[in-house]
């Protein structure tokens, strides 16, 4: 018997007429499955999962029938449900309920009207399991966006759930937790046998593992296979979700070969072995851009900053020195919790340094107006793109951030930029993650900045916007806009950043060119990099290695 059996579903969202967000949609998971569900932004991934759990269903139109273990889903009780079937989200502060950790893991538990022996058990059972022992008695406030995200998971692992649902659960999480989160998720599925469904925009750590890859585009299904079939798939149909694959699968096939294909890392490291066996490497590098400390006046200064957020608390930048130049990406790379969305808001005047001094174009921050600062000169996106959003429609939200005189043809060239036209009269909160990424990024161009600031950009984004977003700040650029920005996603750093900085136990330990600073590092580095690093020296894109590779045929 099949897990869900999901038939002719369909789905439309009320504000949305004529345009279905699934159609059509038939899908069988079976038990103890690994199922991973790709697409683009807004092709319907987190609606579809939405469906498997009634109670997060969204508001609209539906039809069609949702099997779960055999019976109609909506006969299932939400005590059943909140015990089998357990949904973690994209952002973890939205499913935390409670001050404590130790709290928290309860939670669940003392909803379904467990007895005290039983909830001490299991919360024992899961606090080691997941290695919480050492922050078990913490305020969840203290956590790191990587804890917060693992506590979720203990948290509904403690209800003893036969599924498990993730949407897009490391889109806040260095490349290094992400890992681990996603190694974690593995191992319950094949320790627990638990049936694992999630979306992931960064298929690298995933496709491999999954028993099943679901492909969605436009609300259908386009796919269902294993990993290698989609893989061929896409590249036979020429389908822009081959984009989306993992770097081993991209590069194989931009290199004329006869060889099985690679789904991981080490498969691509063995694949490159046997190319270049019996190959003399004549070209083993690419060529490498100097890193120029001699910037000129730059557009942002930071000279010894020290913040904390509490007087009593620990700080959090530590003498923070950095200079942003005028007129490039400059990518700011870390783990959770290291300060860097601190320091854009000590930037933009959100966070107040008690020591040192910030700079805009030469001027001390605390001289400018706000009028002066936010209008014309500087701009930042958040991290949550819906802290942004006040109105009932998109358009009136971006309407919003016209001032007198403006010709509301402006709107619609941000709209047309940021590729949100069909969206102008949704509610913000309809959106897709990524969609709601695109929209709150339009509002904020609409202020004309000089200097952007980013927080975590690309977070929620399919690789397809990404390419049109990294033309966004070329674009940008080349109209004398300078770009910072926070970032986990190293594979965007690494393509399309002028300068990246590593930030570390408060503060900037290191600047240097992209190319140099992702191939001398071990693990804060891209997959093609680690792929490619035993055969050539500096390749840190697919594209480095596929150029080397056809170099060296």
């Amino acid at each position: 018997m099949a897990h869900f059996e999901i038939k002719n579903l369909n789905f439309s969202y009320p504000a949305v007429t004529g345009k279905k967000a699934l159609e059509d949609i038939n899908l069988n998971i079976e038990r103890g499955e690994y199922v991973a569900v790709c697409g683009k932004s807004g092709s319907g991934k987190t609606t579809l999962l939405k469906h498997l759990k009634s109670v997060l269903t969204p508001h609209g139109k539906t039809s069609g029938e949702i099997l779960f273990e055999g019976k109609p889903l909506a006969e299932a009780d939400l005590r059943e449900q909140s015990s089998k079937i357990g949904y973690v989200m994209q952002n973890p502060d939205n499913q935390i309920v409670t001050d404590k950790v130790w709290h928290e893991l309860a939670f669940g538990l003392e909803s379904l009207g467990m007895d005290q022996k039983t909830i001490r058990l299991r919360v024992a059972e899961m606090a080691s399991y997941f290695g919480i022992q050492g922050w078990f008695h913490k305020n969840v406030s203290e956590l790191s966006g990587g804890q917060k995200q693992l506590l979720n998971l203990a948290s509904i692992m403690a209800m003893q759930p036969t599924v498990l649902i993730l949407d897009e659960p490391t889109s806040q999480l260095d490349p290094i937790a992400a890992a681990d989160f996603l190694n974690t998720v593995r191992k319950i599925n094949l320790d627990l046998g638990t049936t694992v469904i999630i979306t992931e925009h960064r298929l690298e750590d995933i496709f491999h593992a999954a028993d099943k890859v679901v492909v969605m585009e436009k609300g259908k299904i386009i796919a269902a296979d294993e990993p290698r079939k989609i893989g061929e798939f896409l590249k036979a149909e020429n389908n822009e979700m081959f984009a989306a694959m993992p770097s081993p699968v991209q590069i194989y096939y931009g290199v004329d070969n006869n060889l099985k294909c690679p789904l991981t890392v080490r498969e691509g490291r063995n694949w490159l072995s046997e190319i270049f066996e019996d190959r003399e490497i004549k070209v083993d590098s690419v060529k490498e851009e100097e890193y120029n400390d001699d910037i000129g006046t730059p557009a942002i200064i930071m000279k010894e900053v020290w913040f904390r957020y509490e007087k009593s608390s620990p700080d959090v930048l530590k003498g923070v020195n950095l200079n942003v130049p005028k007129e490039k990406i400059f990518a700011i790379v870390g783990g959770n919790g290291t300060g860097k969305s601190t320091t854009l808001k000590s930037i933009c005047s959100i966070c107040k340094p008690y020591r040192g001094q910030v700079l805009i174009d030469g001027k001390r921050l605390d001289k400018y107006k706000s009028s002066e600062l936010f209008r014309g000169n500087l701009a930042m996106l958040p991290q949550d793109p819906q802290s942004l959003f006040v109105k009932k429609t998109v358009r009136e939200d971006l309407e919003e951030m016209l001032i007198s005189g403006d010709d509301k043809s402006k709107v619609d060239a941000a709209a047309e930029i940021c590729d949100i036209k069909d969206l102008m009269e949704s509610h913000p909160y309809d959106l897709s993650g990524g969609e709601q990424q695109r929209a709150a990024l339009a509002k904020v161009l609409l202020t004309d900045p000089k200097i952007l600031l980013l927080d975590e950009p690309t977070k929620g984004i399919d690789n397809f916007f990404k390419l049109k977003f990294a033309k966004i700040l070329k674009d940008l650029k080349a109209r004398g806009v300078t770009v910072l920005m926070v970032s986990h996603d190293v594979e965007f750093c690494a393509k399309y950043a002028d300068i990246v900085g590593m930030f570390f136990d408060g503060s900037v330990i290191t600047t240097n060119t992209p190319n140099r600073f992702f191939s001398q590092n071990s693990f804060y580095t891209t997959a093609a990099n680690r792929m490619s690093r035993h055969i050539f020296k500096n390749a840190i894109t697919n594209e480095d290695v596929i150029d080397l590779c056809r170099l060296n045929r």
